[in-house]
């Protein structure tokens, strides 16, 4: 597929930041004296934004963004630098940024997108870093992709493919009127990656290099 313009997810897609994410949700029940989680329902927070979440296990609006600053106190003070990368996807950003313009479009807040990739040196690999803000105005990634392609003024929406591991990048991606790559290594199922209607599926980061020409 002859693509000019990259959208990468973060979570599931160029880094695996479970640890730091599950313990920041344990963290923030624990505070709210409630039980903690059990792993299956844990990896359902990845990707979506995270007070939507907090509200699917039955908080109430408050209770949810009283949540999501108590996760963020563990996430900003340590969690946030508890990311392992996944196989090739250096290389991979590495070589597509070569013949490429690549934008972080992330449902994480952008500050801490960016803490992260500065952490991993990779902030050079991207023309432009875009998430979530912190007053959840900007949470869904079908208006954090908007944001990024305003921001950038790329009205060419054939140019533009987006990459990620949940259907909430894939379904984001169609909003916007944009062709997508569902990768299998994350925390998306190839189930439901075809079920939201990917325009392609890759089982590894390095297959990308070869799929965007």
């Amino acid at each position: 597929m002859r693509k000019q313009h990259i959208l990468f997810d973060l979570d599931g897609t160029i880094v695996d930041s479970s640890q730091g994410i599950f313990s920041s949700i344990n963290y923030a029940l624990r505070k709210l004296e409630r039980e903690e989680l059990p792993l299956d329902i844990l990896k359902t927070f990845v990707g979506p934004p995270l007070k939507d979440s907090f509200i699917r296990i039955g908080l109430d609006e408050q209770t949810a963004d009283l949540a999501v600053n108590y996760y963020r106190e563990l996430y900003k003070k340590e969690a946030v630098y508890q990311v392992k990368t996944y196989e090739g996807i250096e290389e991979t950003l590495a070589e597509l940024a070569k013949t490429k313009k690549i934008f972080l479009a992330t449902s994480k807040p952008e500050f801490f997108a960016k803490i992260i990739l500065e952490h991993l040196a990779f902030t050079s690999y991207f023309t432009g870093i875009y998430g979530a803000d912190l007053e959840g105005t900007r949470t869904a990634k079908a208006d954090v992709i908007h944001y990024a392609l305003t921001k950038e003024n790329i009205t060419e929406r054939e140019t533009v493919v987006m990459i990620g591991d949940r259907k909430h990048d894939i379904l984001g991606a169609a909003d916007n009127g944009l062709e997508s790559i569902g990768v299998l290594y994350g925390f998306g199922s190839k189930e439901e990656l075809t079920h939201a209607g990917a325009t392609h599926l890759v089982s590894t980061a390095k297959e990308l290099i070869t799929l965007i020409d």
